[in-house]
């Protein structure tokens, strides 16, 4: 990297800094743009964090986020127009459920690839209810065994395996085979084209632009809750955390 430093997100370089105190760069009836913020804006089927915004006027919820030209817009639920200096908070328990789900479908994603011959994936999805879905191109899987992986998840979480991050230059991540784990999408690269790769230690290393626990031994157990074919070539694979997920339909 020519021993220049990544360009990194706030969230990626501050996980545990969930509220701070950020200037106004810009704002409009709704919306702001600050020069720093602790909010994950979604992506990679992770949901963009939810919390407030704190200023001189009151407090206001931020609903939602636009991300344009690598700056993040946040969409406010008033059409207020904010200035000087604001306190933006994210809301620890969402974030923290997000974390376990994400860290959780890396455990699965890493399992996956490894017992059926490099599987990649065609779509994830991390829900507000504790439950997530990975779909995988696996046209000739027995879903008994994707439903039997889940002692092997749950012994990966006991082992609290650590989770870290770096960065590799885009092109290298394409010729290292299983970085970029997606069948049709990869994250999208820093300003200075770097890919963030995130490492489960001794298990797993993929490209990712999520939030993760800082090691496995935070989730709490995983159950499998279903296994469906979607078309000829997806298998989906839906877990859930125990003691949040509802049980499977």
């Amino acid at each position: 990297m020519n021993g220049q430093r990544p360009t990194r997100s706030f969230y990626h370089e501050h996980p545990e800094l969930l509220v701070v105190e950020a200037e106004v760069l810009d704002a409009r009836p709704g919306r702001v743009l600050l020069a720093r913020s602790p909010f994950f804006p979604g992506g990679g089927g992770q949901l963009p964090d939810r919390g407030i915004l704190r200023w001189r006027g009151g407090e206001v919820r931020v609903t939602g986020f636009d991300v344009a030209d690598g700056r993040i817009w946040h969409l406010l639920h008033a059409d207020v127009e904010l200035d000087g200096v604001v306190e933006a908070a994210v809301d620890p328990g969402f974030r923290q459920l997000m974390r376990e789900l994400h860290t959780g479908t890396h455990v699965l994603n890493a399992l996956v690839y490894r017992a059926f011959d490099g599987a990649l994936v065609t779509g994830a999805q991390m829900n507000d209810d504790g439950t997530a879905r990975m779909d995988f191109d696996l046209p000739d899987a027995d879903n008994e065994r994707l439903r039997a992986l889940e002692p092997a998840i749950n012994d990966v979480l006991a082992q609290d395996l650590a989770v870290g991050a770096d960065y590799v230059p885009v092109e290298d991540a394409r010729r290292q085979p299983g970085l970029i784990r997606n069948r049709s999408v990869a994250p999208p690269p820093t300003p200075d084209g770097l890919l963030r790769v995130v490492e489960i230690a001794g298990l797993d290393r993929q490209a990712c632009g999520g939030t993760h626990l800082p090691s496995t031994g935070g989730s709490p157990a995983i159950r499998v809750l279903k296994v469906d074919n979607k078309g000829r070539h997806n298998r989906r694979v839906r877990i859930g955390l125990a003691g949040v997920a509802p049980d499977a339909s």
